[in-house]
């Protein structure tokens, strides 16, 4: 499949996420180059309302919130994830991530992930609509992750990243210039948890708080001509959790995520030229309309999680967004297995509620491994 390209600013539109929001007027919506560092890339998380600041901990707690990480069970845990992105409108859009942790000691992690975003195959136009040649548009983030309990109930992870946007290579349209966006960026993230157990009954709840404020960095540029620099994604959230089992088999896990994109307002303006951290850090004030649009800027994803025996899980999730910003509304659905206590297979599917949306038959599906230090894994015996 070939996509469209008619203009740079079209091009910008297509991988802000402003597709998302189709029929709506766009000029008040913050968005941002370099989305596919917001797309949920896990099964399990995307299962559960694109939810997972304070879920319990698993590999890909190296995205949703790194200081999750010194907390898994397990001493190393690899997982690996893929998505068909617009699967129902292109057949060439896909989303992958790749992430590993290692455990150093009881209080310590470290994990490398990485990110890829195949945009598929883009047909360049000029303003004439006369083709300027083909292109196999692509984005990617190689991510590097310390993390560390400072206490028994509480840590903060550090991340630091590479990312790559190169959408259109070195192509001239209409008199631009374009080039490959290369920027560094890094994300800070803390985690609380509180545990009350009864030993008589087996029963335990466990309370989770987590924060994260993800993708600051420097602006991006895609070539002479452009003007001016974008903001990349730059994304707060904040999460809560509840996990309880009253008898050590059947757990319940229920988490609320709330995000708000750090990117100025659209005004009319040149909001794209404000300095950088007063453009991030301004954004909770910059609204035209004041507390009550920023408000609107808030998304609300949550989700419910059953696993029995630590074995075989179900999820469901809702994710919603207010209408003036963006309006994306949708339900997911997933399941998870578990064997031989290291192997695992997730996979997610999301219910878009409104006829039409891009988004539908979005689904996920996720393998991981997990390893103790003395653990090995059974590759069977060979034959002579």
């Amino acid at each position: 499949m070939k996509l469209f390209f008619v203009t740079l600013s079209s091009l910008f539109i297509l991988t802000s996420g402003t597709l998302l929001a189709q029929q709506q007027d766009s000029t008040r919506i913050p968005a941002s180059p370099l989305s596919f560092l917001t797309f949920a890339p896990d099964a399990r998380s995307a299962a559960m309302g694109e939810a997972g600041v304070a879920l319990s901990p698993d590999a890909n707690s190296s995205y949703w919130n790194a200081a999750k990480l010194p907390y898994n069970t397990k001493d190393f845990g690899i997982s690996a994830s893929y998505t068909p992105w617009l699967r129902h409108l292109v057949d060439d859009m896909w989303l992958g991530y790749l992430t590993a942790y290692k455990k150093l000691g009881d209080r310590q992690a470290v994990a490398l992930s990485f990110n890829y975003f195949n945009n598929g195959e883009l047909d360049l136009r000029n303003g004439t609509g006369d083709n300027v040649g083909y292109f196999n548009s692509r984005e990617f983030a190689v991510n590097g992750t310390y993390s560390r309990q400072l206490g028994k109930n509480f840590s903060m992870g550090l991340t630091l990243k590479y990312i790559s946007s190169n959408l259109a290579g070195s192509a001239v349209i209409n008199g631009v210039s374009l080039s490959p966006a290369r920027v560094a960026a890094g994300d800070i993230s803390a985690y609380y948890k509180k545990e009350f157990k009864n030993e008589d009954t087996g029963s335990e709840l466990i309370w989770s708080l987590g924060a994260v404020l993800s993708n600051l960095g420097g602006k991006i540029n895609y070539g002479s001509g452009t003007d001016t620099e974008n903001f990349i994604p730059t994304n707060l959230k904040i999460g809560t959790g509840l996990s309880y089992t009253g008898d050590g088999r059947n757990r319940f896990n229920f988490i609320v995520d709330f995000s708000k994109l750090m990117v100025p307002t659209p005004d009319g303006t040149k909001y794209n030229q404000k300095p950088l951290l007063s453009g991030v850090f301004g954004s909770f004030s910059d609204a035209p309309d004041g507390f009550k649009e920023e408000i609107q800027e808030v998304a609300l994803a949550t989700g419910l999680e059953y696993w029995y025996n630590n074995i075989f899980a179900l999820r469901g999730g809702y994710f919603t967004e207010n209408k003036n910003k963006a309006g994306r509304k949708f339900f997911t659905a997933g399941a998870g297995l578990r064997f031989m206590d290291k192997y695992a297979v997730d996979f997610a599917y999301m219910f878009p509620t409104t006829q039409g949306s891009p988004l539908a038959q979005t689904l996920r599906i996720t393998l991981s491994l997990g390893l103790n230090k003395a653990e090995k894994l059974d590759v069977g015996e060979t034959e002579n």
